[in-house]
């Protein structure tokens, strides 16, 4: 599994009515692509909402929960060291709510590192892969290539992922995904074919 920045919000803390936080994790799929039935509010959407609400630099957004409780979670590095996680309606837009966190310095640096040199925003990499499909999530990618990881749903429901280039928005398609698709296929296929006999 690749290893992806991403800031996951501290549900727990939000549940007992306590403080807010958020935490850096190494995590892949976000719970982003249950479909995207009720998503009005396209990534690129949620991510001006999101800055209007916390300036900063996004380093990622997905699409999170079902149905009347989906929304798009977009992670913003703030000043110095601060992370915030704003949550988005997708059906209109609002922002729901924000949480903040300074205690993840070294992975903001991280991430702050990786985005020196940018010149495609979090955004922009949603609109270059919207030709693909819908956009289901954006996210930093950390692991050396130095890219957008960005997840599709096409009109049949079928999921593709996608790297955006940081310098130049060059869309590739996901090498490790398409392998383990093709796989995945090919091994449906013999099923099927035992089946038959």
């Amino acid at each position: 599994m690749k290893r992806k920045l991403v800031i996951a919000a501290v549900a727990a803390s939000v549940a007992i009515g306590g403080g807010t936080a958020v935490a850096f994790a190494d995590d892949g799929a976000r719970g982003a692509t249950h479909g995207v039935s009720g998503a009005k509010v396209t990534a690129g959407q949620a991510i001006a909402a999101a800055l209007k609400a916390q300036p900063g630099t996004v380093v990622s957004a997905g699409l999170d929960g079902d149905g009347a409780d989906r929304g798009w979670e977009i992670d913003v590095l703030g000043e110095g060291t601060t992370a915030h996680t704003v949550l988005v309606d997708s059906a209109d837009g609002r922002v729901l709510g924000k949480e903040t966190d300074g205690d993840d310095a070294d992975d903001v640096r991280e991430a702050r590192a990786l985005l020196k040199d940018a010149r495609v925003g979090a955004a922009e990499a949603a609109r270059t892969a919207a030709v693909r499909g819908t956009v289901t999530s954006v996210e930093l990618d950390e692991d050396g290539r130095g890219g957008w990881d960005v997840e599709t749903t096409d009109p049949s429901a079928k999921e593709h992922e996608w790297t955006v280039g940081l310098k130049d928005a060059t869309l590739t398609p996901d090498r490790e995904t398409g392998a383990d698709e093709d796989a995945d296929d090919r091994a449906d296929g013999d099923r099927a074919d035992g089946d038959d006999a």
